[in-house]
């Protein structure tokens, strides 16, 4: 601020998945080799304070395993996106979102550039340039980008991370998780292409699976925090934690409903949905959900809206509940991710 530079920050959203990450140092990467704005610094943030890093274990494996430290990395609470935009110099390129959380609206004039794979819920001024495709990964709209560029830019680090990025979030391309499309796997292709020495993609896969659903050791607190996302109104907060256990596992955890209690009142949430999802061998998933409110009206509407969506139906089937106030369900529409739910949760706030 003190220099008068103008900063171009690229960052993902606030739950900070490797997609996220990689999305945004790649096409922060990208836009320093390419841009012909010369004053700017590319700078990539993630979205969260650097503390919570290390409960990000598929992303610290990945960047571990290609030679990234973290000390070279920029988090959300390192810079002060506020004061930069108050000074006229931040502008702010949205990956892998397109909705700025309540708490940043101040930001949102600051926006000039969006690239997403979730539907567009809200339009864009005509200075910012939309690409919002529904591909599985944001990482393969990243990819396409970079390819679309000039030769070179492209290194072998940065195309293992998008490589690698875009099997998970694709499970290993399986047609039965619901999630892949020919772009992801042409990216995938493409990528393989340009660089032979990439591992298999099989052997990718497993060890990030193996990394994201490695929960040994997390507190609750930990596992609600390690993929989280918030939805707000006028009125409330809440919270929808991503959870990598089956549903009856976690709700048996020692004092689960004592921690979901202050995990929700230590940050101002007045309710908390928690999605689950495990793998069978053939990568097809399961998905539960649980819904958890002290405040009896807030849970039943988030029920009925899980329970009466349509686009997509979510087919759920009742499950028992050890506690009055928490609703658990079998999701049968097992290929609606949380992306999918969101939309839901914030037309029924």
């Amino acid at each position: 601020i003190q220099q008068h530079q103008d900063i171009h920050v690229v960052m993902g959203n606030e739950a900070c998945d490797l997609d996220s990450t990689v999305s945004a140092l790649a096409l922060a990467y990208f836009l320093a080799q390419t841009s012909s704005a010369p004053k700017a610094a590319f700078v990539p943030v993630l979205n969260i304070p650097r503390a919570d890093f290390a409960l990000r274990t598929e992303t610290t494996f990945l960047l571990r395993d290609r030679g990234i430290p973290a000390s070279s990395l920029i988090f959300r609470d390192e810079i002060d996106l506020g004061g930069l935009h108050h000074a006229g110099l931040l502008s702010l390129t949205l990956v892998d979102h397109h909705v700025l959380p309540g708490a940043d609206a101040s930001l949102e004039e600051a926006v000039v550039e969006v690239v997403d794979h979730r539907p567009l819920e809200r339009e864009r001024g005509a200075r910012c340039q939309v690409t919002v495709e529904p591909v599985g990964s944001c990482a393969t709209l990243v990819t396409e980008r970079i390819l679309q560029g000039p030769p070179g830019v492209l290194d072998r680090t940065t195309a293992a991370l998008l490589h690698g990025t875009i099997l998970l979030d694709c499970i290993n391309l399986s047609p039965a998780a619901g999630k892949v499309t020919p772009r992801d796997v042409a990216c995938v292709s493409l990528l393989e292409e340009r660089f032979p020495e990439l591992p298999a993609r099989d052997a990718v896969f497993g060890a990030l699976q193996a990394a994201k659903f490695d929960v040994t050791g997390l507190s609750t607190e930990q596992m609600l925090r390690k993929d989280l996302k918030v939805l707000s109104n006028d009125e409330v907060v809440i919270a929808i934690s991503g959870v990598f256990e089956d549903l009856e596992i976690f709700l048996l955890r020692p004092g689960l409903l004592q921690d979901m209690e202050a995990f929700c009142q230590g940050r101002g949430y007045a309710g908390l949905v928690a999605m689950t999802v495990s793998f069978n061998e053939r990568h097809e998933p399961t998905r539960k959900i649980a819904v958890y409110s002290r405040q009896e009206p807030l849970r039943a509407t988030l029920c009925r809206a899980l329970e009466e969506a349509t686009t997509p139906s979510l087919l759920l089937q009742p499950l028992p509940s050890p506690w009055p106030c928490v609703a658990a369900y079998a999701q049968g529409n097992a290929v609606a991710a949380r992306k999918k739910v969101l939309p839901i949760l914030r037309a029924a706030l």
